[in-house]
């Protein structure tokens, strides 16, 4: 007797490291600083490309940018910028790549003048239950590209000096960090990250 195949949200398709990736890491809650802020640089890098390409390129990303680690970040210099634009293996948009420098900055003064953690902060902006949708199918999350929280997040991001924050943006953020569980009814991932946060 075969087993049935896995219904997947339809956006993993085939490919393995996509696979992977949304079976273990997309949309389950994170609270790390180094990781949320690493997600919102390279949801910065996706704009106007599939996130595939961005996901296929994430260990170089990591391996030029200090695995995002922040105060790293702020000692970079205009010859860094310089040298990653010429970098093959990330994406050689010159203000895509001075945005990770600049959001570090602003970052650093968010947490310490605030004194707060980053993830304190992004997570006060986790949508409310009045703002998901009651059906969770696959056009229902197609149309759904932004939503009042990440208006609101981008609104005060941008406020503080961050740059490459638009709504669509962190909304995308919010979908990959478990701010909102957006795997379709009937994906095993969205059941088992429901039951994740009943236990908590």
């Amino acid at each position: 007797m075969t087993s049935s195949p896995i219904k997947r949200c339809a956006w993993a398709g085939n490919d393995s490291l996509y696979i992977h990736y949304h079976d273990t890491e997309w949309g389950r809650p994170s609270f790390d600083d180094r990781y949320l802020f690493e997600k919102i640089c390279l949801e910065g890098f996706q704009a106007g490309l599939s996130w595939i390409t961005i996901l296929r390129k994430r260990d170089h990303f990591r391996n030029v940018f200090k695995n995002f680690d922040i105060d790293a970040l702020c000692d970079f210099t205009d010859n860094d910028i310089d040298r990653l634009t010429e970098d093959q293996g990330i994406i050689r948009h010159r203000g895509k790549i001075t945005s990770v420098i600049n959001n570090a900055k602003q970052c650093r003064i968010l947490t310490r003048e605030e004194c707060c953690s980053l993830s304190d902060f992004l997570w006060r902006y986790a949508p409310l239950s009045s703002e998901r949708p009651v059906h969770y199918d696959a056009q229902t999350l197609k149309k759904m590209t932004q939503c009042p929280s990440s208006v609101r997040l981008s609104r005060d991001l941008k406020k503080r000096g961050w740059t490459f924050v638009g709504p669509t943006t962190l909304y995308a953020f919010m979908q990959a960090v478990g701010m909102v569980n957006d795997h379709v009814e009937g994906c095993p991932c969205r059941s088992e990250i429901e039951s994740q946060a009943r236990l908590r």
